[in-house]
């Protein structure tokens, strides 16, 4: 049996937590305090990090880590990427400008994406279709890179596995070599 690491990263909101208790068999560990940002809807925030876990047939097992979203936790992103077979990257398109957010991610996770796959998965695309999904292939493309996005509700258990079996696919292709 082998174990890896995913990382689910994305602003305050985007639904790292909620991800993680869409597709873990254990009751996640999260580090949830009030959320003191008015900006923001939302009753709690991540400070620390949410943990889950996913077996998969062959008996390997996947432990999901996702990050606080906000950027004065960057320092976090940088501790729990480290060995991580893979990075999500989940935008809330209904964010003012979730095109900056996806910006702010990518750049956070520069050197960490030189090495190890990432999938993007955009949520409340239905309720707020702008930007579309291929506004998101043009800001990749512009910072050269190609990367798979898909629309994701992150309560929806099968929405979740795809995004993993997206990343998953990418090291079964050879696309990258594996960093654990």
């Amino acid at each position: 049996m082998k174990e890896y690491k995913i990382l689910f990263t994305g602003t305050m909101g985007a639904g790292k937590t909620t991800a993680i208790a869409a597709i873990s068999e254990v009751a996640p560990i999260v580090t949830d305090v009030l959320n003191t940002d008015a900006s923001v809807a939302k009753e709690r925030t991540t400070v620390g990090l949410d943990y889950g876990l996913l077996t998969l047939e062959n008996g390997d097992r996947i432990r999901l880590f996702g990050t606080p979203g906000q950027q004065r936790f960057d320092f976090l992103w940088k501790i729990l990427a480290n060995k991580a077979l893979g990075l999500i990257i989940l935008t809330d398109n209904s964010r003012p400008d979730p095109l900056a957010d996806l910006g702010m991610f990518l750049d956070g996770f520069a050197d960490a994406l030189a090495t190890m796959p990432c999938a993007i998965g955009v949520g409340r695309l239905p309720s707020h279709p702008e930007p579309s999904l291929e506004r998101y292939a043009d800001l990749l493309e512009a910072r050269g890179m190609v990367l798979p996005i898909v629309e994701v509700d992150v309560r929806r258990r099968d929405d979740v596995t795809l995004l993993i079996d997206t990343l998953l696919a990418q090291l079964e292709a050879g696309l990258l070599e594996e960093t654990t």
